[in-house]
């Protein structure tokens, strides 16, 4: 994997998990605020969850490069 593929794979894998951390811990207020919907967190948290992004899609990129590098999954012509 050359630098390039190796950023990409880790900007999708950084996609890919934010859109499964961003609902965690998230609660509706119980009353809302005029103007805003019903279903909006009281506290997001989103710093917090792009960290813990970061540090997942690490170990997932790392996962990925381990496999391809290692020849588990070609993606050259034999």
């Amino acid at each position: 994997m050359n630098w390039f593929t190796g950023i990409m794979v880790y900007i999708i894998a950084w996609w890919m998990v934010l859109f499964t951390v961003l609902p965690w811990g998230n609660r509706p207020p119980d009353t809302a605020e005029p103007g805003h919907a019903d279903s909006a967190p009281e506290k997001p948290r989103l710093w917090l969850k792009a960290l813990i992004t970061t540090v997942i899609a690490a170990v997932v990129w790392a996962a990925i490069y381990w496999v391809i590098e290692a020849d588990i999954i070609t993606f050259r012509s034999s």
